[in-house]
């Protein structure tokens, strides 16, 4: 005679087996969505008499209890994996969910620390998820450094037409680059379909925490691809693009020598989505109006080259006293320029910034160059 557990159907023709010695009971499992949960199955008579449960063991109380077991201990399934989620609770970033239905993508990673640049190879992808309606897709890479202006630090690959197994093998060099941003940004690697006559559309993405790298050391991916829901970064310090900037006391000339040699990822200003920069110097205080230089305009661009230089006629024992604001402007015609970003240079700076004033101190007559983070910091109103 079959036993039924209170709640759940079975079919009355089949037949109830006591299990062999060695395997678990076989359970029907039920789709949740997520991954499978397993229904208990009818007890066997058996096993109350083979003092599986006590005698005085209600058998639903049985079925309840494997319930409520199986609920805490999910079956393993396609795609699931054994250790369980952590539980959720208020604040809590959500983890992405990574899919083999939205493809994956090998990529490599190297940070030239030398050069103060990081390299990104795309190779390829492969698997995408169709976009099109012949089943296929135009798929091409986005790069996006974590926190940073949004627009100024995207690069981008070709764009592959009617693939779903693109192979780019294109590499895409960021500039700029500090140990300080390899300890704190994170880079977004977004694959996109475009559409020629809308807009493009999200596949899926990695990110890769750039502290996982070693300087000078090639590192190799291969990763499903994601949907990842936005985090918010409210709190980051709003960065405006980056500078290289060069320092040295001449002993000769009697003076300090600043460089200033490019920007890179710099805010956009314009409609246009570029910005028309220059940079202003101002050493201070008590320095007049020989304390003040620019450099000159470069037209429609985000990564400005200048290789200009200028020159301080100053004492060495002064420059301890003294500090080196550094502004990025876009210019405009007929009206104010636009702010872009700064820093400043000297003793009373932190981290990057003192240590560069510092070091041009100790090392007279050597060129020290540095990249600094641009800021939007408070600002005098341009010249």
């Amino acid at each position: 005679m079959g036993l039924g557990v209170r709640g759940l159907q079975f079919t009355p023709s089949r037949s109830v087996c006591a299990p062999k010695a060695r395997r678990m009971l076989r359970t029907p499992r039920v789709s949740t969505g997520l991954c499978p949960l397993p229904v208990p199955s009818p007890v066997p008579a058996s096993f109350s008499s083979q003092g599986v449960f006590p005698p005085s063991f209600p058998r639903d109380a049985a079925a309840g209890s494997l319930l409520a077991a199986a609920a805490a201990h999910p079956a393993e399934g396609p795609g699931c994996s054994r250790a369980s989620p952590p539980p959720a609770h208020a604040g809590a970033e959500l983890l992405p969910l990574r899919s083999p239905t939205l493809g994956a993508l090998e990529f490599s990673l190297l940070y030239d620390q030398d050069n103060s640049s990081l390299h990104c190879t795309l190779i390829k992808a492969k698997g995408l998820k169709p976009m099109d309606s012949n089943g296929l897709a135009d798929p091409y890479v986005k790069l996006h450094l974590l926190p940073g202006a949004s627009k100024s630090n995207k690069l981008r690959t070709k764009t592959l037409r009617n693939t779903r197994n693109p192979v780019w093998n294109e590499t895409l060099v960021y500039h700029g680059i500090t140990d300080e941003d390899m300890q704190r940004k994170t880079l977004r690697i977004s694959v996109c379909d475009e559409d020629k006559f809308g807009h493009n559309e999200f596949i899926g993405e990695t990110r890769v925490a750039l502290k996982k790298l070693k300087a000078n050391q090639k590192k190799n991916f291969n990763i499903c691809l994601e949907r990842v829901i936005p985090v918010d970064r409210g709190g980051d310090v709003e960065e405006r693009g980056k500078i290289l900037v060069s320092l040295m006391y001449s002993t000769q000339q009697g003076g300090l020598i600043v460089g200033i040699v490019r920007c890179v990822h710099l805010a956009a200003m314009d409609a246009n989505g570029y910005s028309d920069p220059f940079v202003k110097l101002w050493l201070k205080p008590d320095m007049g109006k020989k304390a003040k230089h620019k450099t000159q305009i470069k037209k429609k661009t985000l990564n400005p080259e200048f290789n200009e230089e200028f020159f301080y006629d100053i004492k060495h024992s002064d420059l301890a006293k003294k500090s080196l604001d550094i502004s990025v402007w876009d210019y405009d015609i007929g009206k104010s320029n636009d702010y872009i970003g700064g820093c400043q240079l000297g003793i009373t700076a932190k981290g990057e910034r003192l240590k560069h004033w510092y070091e041009c101190l100790k090392n007279k007559d050597k060129k020290i160059e540095r990249w600094h983070t641009l800021q939007n910091e408070n600002h005098v109103a341009s010249d």
